[in-house]
């Protein structure tokens, strides 16, 4: 299967510290990949630069055969990567549907002058929101789609934002710990719903999570990383037997 993402000899450093070095992977188009170490690995530091937050001092970054290596955050969100968030960032004040609605690129509704012709966005809107409503049940949302997000439970706000990500038109969606905090049950619910939106939409998912004990019986590949460098990738069995992962978990 083709790679969507390349990730070439990224390195970046803060001062002293050698957050990622000489790291190169590649993540295969419409898969579930997890990205897995202890913690300072540099995990975060490197979907922090997949996603144009940080720049890194060396290497390059290929996203659907486009360079991305030194795009803002929002041009890379543009060409249709985007990411969550350890800790959910919703618009609290906003409905579920209201948060969906805030993530379509492009609405006319939102030009100042267009604004004041209603027949120029009005079937826009409509199709707007019947999308976000197609969205939110394949994330499982419909039923609380009128409800305050700050009302919802994090494992439904975790779901808010893989429905904002594909509100988008993300093709590539990082997600940074998705099961964190989540109790067991909505745990195995988020990843059944990846896999689904895998499956139908053909949305390529680059996580990172340390509840391995629910993952791993829902990815398709893995990347082990460790103090900055690269340790193993491959399935699931094959990288959880080998030694050096082993080894960095347990400080061996």
């Amino acid at each position: 299967m083709a790679s969507v993402l390349s990730v070439e000899g990224i390195t970046k450093t803060f001062g002293e510290l050698r957050a990622l070095d000489n790291i190169s992977l590649n993540v295969e188009d419409k898969s579930v990949t997890i990205l897995i170490g202890p913690n300072g690995s540099g995990k975060t530091t490197l979907i922090n630069v997949i996603s144009g937050i940080y720049r890194p001092d060396q290497g390059k970054i290929i996203f659907a055969k486009k360079d991305i290596t030194r795009l803002p955050p929002h041009k890379v969100y543009r060409l249709g990567i985007a990411r969550t968030f350890q800790i959910p960032t919703l618009f609290l004040k906003l409905t579920v549907l209201e948060n969906m609605l805030v993530a379509e690129k492009d609405n006319p509704g939102e030009s100042f002058f267009r604004a004041l012709n209603k027949g120029s966005w009005k079937k826009a809107e409509e199709q707007t929101i019947k999308k976000a409503g197609t969205i939110l049940s394949l994330v499982g949302l419909s039923k609380i789609w009128d409800s305050p997000s700050s009302k919802i439970s994090g494992g439904q706000m975790k779901l808010l934002e893989v429905g904002r990500a594909l509100m988008s038109g993300a093709r590539l969606i990082l997600l940074d710990e998705p099961v964190s905090g989540v109790n067991p049950t909505l745990a195995h619910e988020i990843f059944v719903r990846l896999l689904d939106l895998r499956d139908r939409l053909g949305i390529t998912f680059f996580l990172v999570e340390h509840r391995l004990d629910i993952a791993m019986s829902y990815v398709d590949e893995v990347v082990a990383m460790a103090y900055g460098r690269l340790l193993a990738s491959g399935k699931p069995r094959e990288v959880l037997n080998d030694r050096a992962v082993i080894d960095s978990y347990l400080g061996g």
